[in-house]
């Protein structure tokens, strides 16, 4: 408990980096979510792209702060892009920031659709932080990247469906296309991240160690329940990449 207590005190962000940061934290997330919300409505985006064009602009965010500012300007930013959220979910069905993140075919359960995905974004997050550290950075490109172009792929070229777990009534499928687009994305950004981040290091066996764990967080995905792989994947990749990397 006193470990857990002192993560959060220690990298709550400063005051002057609240007031310095937090506007534009908070005008970065509405302009991402705005943006997808637009293609949907002027482009007649179909809703799978537009909100995971958010995830991908949200999580691509956080790693590159990372970075930057450490996780303290990663929590400032989640606050920010939580702001927005709850906003979108305020002015409800038929606002554009709303419609960029609701599936249609979520209905009648849109809203939850909405929060699990946040949630487990939140959940999977904190906790990959606290267990793995400078590792979650692979957790966040795995989940923002390898994950946001399943369900597109999964759009576009799905022949092939499954049956995924659902906490709700709403049957929920995945594609083995869209499986496939998340195994060779998860092993693209593995590689940046590790090139990327000062913390991991690619060893000679990664030839066939990175395949591997992009592999299993593509089988932990295929397996997460609908709304909740966000949390799972972070979680997944980030303690495989503390093996591997």
């Amino acid at each position: 408990m006193n470990s857990l207590l002192a993560f959060f005190t220690d990298n709550l962000p400063s005051l002057k980096s609240i007031l310095l940061g937090g506007p534009p934290a908070i005008l970065w997330a509405y302009a991402c979510l705005y943006f997808a919300g637009r293609l949907k409505k002027y482009r007649g985006l179909d809703t799978g792209y537009a909100r995971k064009i958010f995830h991908f602009l949200i999580f691509t965010s956080a790693a590159g702060i990372h970075l930057a500012w450490g996780l303290p300007g990663v929590f400032l930013f989640g606050a920010a892009a939580s702001l927005v959220i709850f906003y979108a979910l305020l002015r409800g069905g038929g606002h554009l920031l709303y419609e960029a993140l609701a599936r249609e075919k979520d209905a009648p359960h849109r809203t939850y659709y909405i929060l699990a995905p946040y949630f487990a974004t939140l959940i999977g997050g904190l906790a990959s932080n606290f267990l793995f550290g400078k590792a979650a950075i692979i957790g966040y490109l795995v989940a923002g990247i390898g994950d946001a172009i399943g369900e597109p792929a999964g759009v576009r070229f799905g022949k092939h469906f499954y049956r995924v777990p659902s906490l709700s009534r709403v049957k929920s499928f995945r594609s083995l296309e869209g499986s496939a687009a998340v195994f060779l994305a998860s092993i693209a950004v593995i590689i940046v991240g590790a090139a990327i981040s000062p913390h991991l290091t690619v060893t000679a066996n990664a030839f066939w160690e990175i395949p591997l764990l992009a592999l299993a967080c593509t089988v932990v995905e295929a397996l997460s329940p609908h709304g909740w792989d966000n949390a799972l994947l972070q979680v997944a990749a980030s303690f495989l990449a503390v093996i591997v990397l």
